[in-house]
């Protein structure tokens, strides 16, 4: 069996599943570097995924797709590229029925590694892909949403959850609702026992969290939602879950799925919404859930759609449509500005839901322009042409402008509404025909498809796509507006609409004034899309852009950013370190560019400098400069200036290095040689080398009683001097200085050091005592602070006695001690010794150290062990007798204590030398205690114990019951020994024997309590029991015996199912064996049949069913897709009966969900 861990990669999306607990040295399991991207192409393209893996051994890659298998080398090609690395998946020529959700797969032995990839195909562009678009089209709408498991009877929704944690108090309601629960105030005391614990999960990777704004559709077509969070580790990853399952998501809104990060705020947004974008989505960190939040897209459309209203100036002007499910409010807005019910606008909703109305009061000239309603990701767009309130047609503009509101206009609704329905009808039953037609051979799919719709999927007789539309377009409206637009100076920029009609044209304008096409401005339509692109935005080019098309509008902000900076020749100059020498000025100079106003800083090691009599600022509109004026070295450093304006801040470093002539040599000067033709000496190097590495020392010598100096030599940069040129006893003093390329340092001056003089070493530490006895005393002791120069050779020890003068050695003058400790055994017992050593080197013997303390040559205080026990049984009436041996002068004092306190006067304590006796003549039971010996003198003590038990034999426990309440076993009770409370040690022990045997046998021992079940009762037999007490003493007289067949036991073996091992949870993979079993019992031998969704498999062959002794087994030959789902075995007997049931999933297509197992007995 094959231990299974699932990790997460460090590429999102990409779960790594390792086979082996511990990986071999130098082997790794299989990742994905580089994941596959998401394509969408148009029909006709080829279609290519590229990827990188890695792993020790070479990983192999294969591919797999939800939805079809790539086996048809024709249409899937997989190879690999030994230049890039890369192992390519390409679909050339692809299709909509290549359209799917694609597996990639890397394994080798140690594990696998996946990760997904879509492919979306849209409709080709040209009339050949017409048809094959079209088909495109059906099988689009014929998709429908996975659906979940079915929620278990009595089990709350795991996303009820979810939901409530990320949710505000306000919402509790409306999602209880949702989920029909009512028991609010288990909710709330649930929702706090989750909050503190997913608060310790959070704990682990965040340092707080706050502003969770739930998910919610903007009007631009995107659903945002966002939240404030500080990480702890900011490597950490984020993952994105849909329902359960990780989704790729990118950072320039350059995916479907993008996330965006503004200092602590996060936010996420899904673009070009559909109605599989609706679910669950969840926001981990590593792997803690941090934020959930639902996306509801109610499944609407429009049945009716506006139409464009003519108003007279000063008339209500009326807006209306009908949807195809009821909605208790849809957004209404004018030219992207969002429109809500007062004094200018009412809003009206019919008692169904389905008809909605925008009523614009006292129409103005302002008010024309484009309104549009927004159900769900659906919308709806109309113009309002308003004309003055004059001319000879006056009369009948006012009466169209009362028509809108009239009952006839409702009526006309519901037709429009049911006509509406009746097509779509059609194009639905079109639409399956289409695809029976299609999965068939013949040839009359295509032309139910070309009946069926239009270019755009709507509802048409057998026209072309230009026909439909000229009857189809009611005006055009925008299917996404403009945004506003930040960007650098001097860099692109770009702003993309999207309207509802490929074929309208329209207009730009830049505050007000009309765009025409320049070198610096690009105006292109592509489609449906418009888009205005500015090469090189310049300051001017900032303000208020607005798209005009077909009395409709759509205006968004282009702000140039121009941020401070630098040149980059300048930069590399100024980021040069400055060298200056001591005393001389430093210059730096900056120029930069940026909107004013600027604020310009410069910082030496992070300290702002300020001006003062060595510091001066002067800055410009152009450019800054800093004087450092007579740099000292200290001042050496990290230079940075920067500047800030209302778009950013920028900085740049350098770095100040001011030269100086370096610091004297340093001490204490160490001799290595001092003989009578030589003296050699070693300094250290100068603390500070002014910034250039010492060259040089020189060196003078001065004879000690003479005033005149001598120039020795230039020496090279190692610190070290040997002077031969001296006399045998005399002292000479040096003066040495350091060299380099910036001068010559301050001298240091030795101490006198004489030629012929032998350097003893200082004397050592007073020695320690480590341990003393009578015939031995060890001490230790420390080498002295300084050897004089020379290698110590060893230690001599001397010792003498108290009152004496004189000191006597222990070891041979010409045989030191190499270590620092040494046991004494010249000693006398009793007799009080100090002890002084001297370090001995190469030069001789030095100073002796201090003497020691005084200490007498005697033994420690110390009791023997002996051969008698901690831990003594006394009968009741015996003697008790404690023998303790113990080492100790002087004499010690010997105290004897019981349980801590002294013992009483029936006790008899002899003392004599080296031994101490506790005697107690005839014990008592509350002689019982610890007993402690305490031996001490003036030099410590020490102590031991004994545990004493006086007891005596038990008396035996009382008469025994019986009892049976299980068939097959019988529980036993007696009444307590009388000595139970004054024993505490005391127990139990249970025999039994068989009346057609002999021997007894023991059950159970050292029993605390007074009850006992027997099991194994076999129907028909005698049997007899006793009991015994038992302590430390031995075993009391057995209780009285009891025959058990005095008393009637009937046992029944009848008994209803049961479930001794439950079904488990099974996740198999499609195409493979699965193995299900349980245990049943019962007598009668039940009755056991397997279902599937409640569906009895008795007697399906496709499953082979077996029931051995009890075990009852099922295996599924080959799992596929109709396998997935609860599996159940109902076992019944004439007693009753009972039922398993557990859950089947195929691992990798089904979303992971929470399975219950459960055993019910009826």
């Amino acid at each position: 069996m094959w231990l299974v861990i699932k990790k997460r990669s460090r590429v999102p999306g990409v779960m790594i599943t390792q086979y082996v607990e511990q990986l071999p040295k130098g082997k790794s399991a299989p990742d994905i570097t580089r994941k596959p991207v998401s394509l969408t192409i148009n029909e006709g393209k080829m279609a290519i995924f590229r990827t990188v893996v890695t792993g020790d051994p070479t990983p192999t890659v294969t591919w797999r797709r939800n939805n079809g298998d790539l086996t048809d080398p024709e249409k899937y090609h997989a190879k690999y590229d030994d230049r890039t690395g890369e192992n390519i998946l390409e679909i050339p020529n692809v299709s909509v029925d290549e359209a799917d959700t694609y597996k990639c797969f890397a394994t080798n032995e140690f594990g696998k590694a996946t990760c997904n990839v879509i492919l979306n195909v849209t409709e080709g562009k040209n009339t050949a892909t017409q048809n094959q678009g079209l088909e495109m089209d059906f099988r689009k709408m014929t998709v429908s949403k996975k659906k979940p498991p079915p929620k278990k009877e009595g089990e709350v929704d795991p996303q009820f959850w979810e939901l409530l944690l990320s949710a505000d108090r306000k919402d509790y309601e409306r999602i209880c609702l949702e989920h029909g629960f009512t028991d609010f105030r288990f909710m709330l005391k649930k929702l706090n026992q989750l909050k503190k614990e997913r608060e310790e999960e959070q704990a682990k990777y965040v340092e707080n969290i706050t502003n969770l704004k739930p998910i919610e559709i903007k009007r631009d077509g995107r659903a945002e939602f966002e939240f404030d969070m500080e990480l702890k580790d900011p490597n950490s990853n984020i993952f994105l879950f849909k329902d359960g399952e990780m989704i790729d998501y990118g950072k320039d809104n350059e995916m479907k799925h993008n996330m965006t990060k503004m200092d602590k705020r996060y936010t996420f947004s899904i673009k070009d919404l559909e109605p599989e974008d609706a679910g669950l989505y969840q926001v981990d960190v590593e792997n803690t859930n941090i934020f959930s939040t639902e996306l509801k897209i109610p499944p609407v459309e429009f049945l009716v759609e506006m139409k464009d209203v003519k108003a007279v100036e000063g008339e209500d002007s009326v807006f209306d449509c009908t949807l195809s499910c009821p909605l208790p409010s849809i957004t209404w807005m004018r030219n992207s500005t969002c429109l809500e019910a007062g004094t200018k606008y009412d809003i009206i909703v019919s008692e169904d839901q389905l008809k909605h109305k925008l009523v614009v009061k006292s129409t103005k000239a302002l008010d024309k322009g484009t309104y549009t309603a927004l159900a769900g990701i659906r919308s709806s767009s109309a113009s309002l042409i308003v004309e003055d309130d004059s001319g000879q047609d006056k009369h009948s503009k006012r009466r169209g402008g009362k028509t809108d509101r009239s009952g006839d206009r409702n009526t006309n609704l519901d037709k429009e509404a049911q006509e509406h329905q009746a097509k779509m009808q059609k194009v639905k039953d079109d639409k399956e025909s289409a695809r029976s037609a299609r999965e068939g051979k013949g040839t009359g799919g295509a032309a139910v498809v070309a009946s069926g719709t239009g270019r755009e999927g709507r509802p048409g007789g057998h026209g072309n796509d230009s026909a439909l539309s000229s009857g189809m377009n009611h005006g055009a409206h925008f299917a996404r507006g403009l945004s506003d637009v930040s960007a650098l100076i001097g860099q692109p920029a770009e702003m993309v609409c999207m309207l509802s009609n490929e074929k309208c044209n329209g207009v730009w304008y830049k505050d007000g004034k009309k765009l025409k096409p320049t070198d610096g401005v690009v105006v292109t339509k592509d489609g449906r899309y418009c888009k205005l692109t500015i090469k090189n935005c310049k300051e001017s080019d900032s303000g208020k852009y607005r798209f005009e098309t077909d009395g409709g509008k759509t205006e968004a902000v282009l702000n140039v950013r121009d941020p401070p900076k630098f040149d980059s020749k300048d930069l590399g100059k100024f980021s040069e370190p400055a060298m200056v020498r001591a005393g001389e000025n430093a210059i730096f100079k900056m120029c930069f560019a940026g909107r004013k106003p600027l604020k310009v800083q410069w910082y030496k090691d992070g300290d702002e400098l300020l001006d003062d009599p060595n510091i001066k600022v002067e800055t410009t509109s152009t450019h800054s400069c800093l004087l450092l004026s007579k740099c000292q070295r200290k001042d050496s450093g990290e230079i940075k200036i920067k500047i800030k304006n209302e778009f950013g801040t920028t900085e740049a470093l350098s770095k100040l290095l001011v030269l100086d002539k370096p610091t004297p040599p340093q001490g204490p000067v160490e001799v290595i040689e001092s003989s009578a033709k030589c003296i050699e000496i070693k300094w250290r190097q100068p603390k500070d080398d002014g910034g250039s590495p010492v060259t040089h020392y020189i060196l003078e010598r001065q004879q000690v009683g003479r005033s005149c100096w001598k120039h020795l030599e230039e020496i090279p940069g190692k610190p070290t001097y040997k002077d031969t040129d001296v006399d045998h006893g005399r002292k000479y003093c040096y003066r040495i200085r350091a060299k380099s390329a910036e001068g010559v340092s301050e001298m240091m001056e030795t101490e006198d050091i004489m030629a012929g003089t032998k350097a003893f070493p200082n004397s050592p530490a007073a020695p320690k005592v480590v341990s003393a006895f009578k015939d031995c005393i060890n001490l230790s002791w420390t080498a002295p602070t300084n050897s004089g120069g020379s290698y110590i050779l060893g230690y001599h020890l001397e010792k003498r006695k108290k009152g004496s003068n004189v000191w006597t050695s222990i070891n041979p003058v010409d045989e030191p001690i190499k270590d620092k400790k040494y046991a004494v055994s010249d000693v006398v017992e009793g007799t009080e010794y100090e002890f002084r050593v001297t370090a001995v080197s190469a030069s001789g013997p030095g100073e002796p150290s201090a003497p020691s303390h005084l200490v007498v040559a005697r033994d420690p205080t110390n009791i023997k062990k002996t051969k008698e026990e901690n831990f003594k049984v006394i009968r009741v009436g015996n003697t008790v007798r404690i023998n303790v041996t113990f080492t100790a002068s002087p004499f010690p004092d010997i105290i004897w204590l019981k349980d801590g306190v002294p013992v009483s006067k029936r006790v008899t304590i002899s003392n004599t030398e080296g031994t101490s006796q506790l005697l107690i003549p005839t014990s008592e039971r509350s002689d019982t205690g610890i007993y402690t010996v305490i031996v001490k003198n003036l030099f410590g003590q020490e102590t031991i114990s004994f545990d004493i038990r006086v007891t005596d034999d038990p008396k035996s426990p009382g008469p025994v019951t019986l009892e049976q309440n299980v068939p097959g076993t019988v529980t036993l009770s007696w009444a307590s020994s009388p000595d139970e409370s004054l024993d505490n040690r005391l127990h139990y022990m249970v025999c039994v024997r068989d009346t057609s045997k002999r021997g007894w046998q023991t059950l159970a021992d050292r029993l605390f309590n007074n009850k006992f079940t027997v099991t194994n009762i076999t129907p028909g037999h005698e049997y007899q029991f006793r009991v015994y007490a038992k302590n430390d003493i031995g075993f009391s007289e057995p209780s009285k015996s009891l025959l058990i067949n005095n008393v009637l036991i009937t046992i029944k073996f009848q008994t209803p199912p049961t479930f001794l091992v439950p079904l488990k949870m099974h996740s198999a993979p499609q195409g493979y064996e699965c193995h299900m079993s349980c245990a049943v019992r019962g007598n009668p031998v039940p009755h056991v049949t397997w279902y599937h969704n409640n569906i009895s498999l008795n007697t399906n062959t496709n499953y082979y069913i077996t029931n051995t002794c009890g075990v009852c087994s099922m295996v599924i030959l080959r799992v596929g897709p109709s396998d997935n789902g609860e599996y159940k075995v109902i076992a019944e007997n004439p007693l009753g009966r009972a039922e398993c049931s557990a859950m089947l999933t195929l691992r990798g297509k089904y979303l992971t969900q929470k399975r219950h197992l459960h055993c019910l007995p009826v």
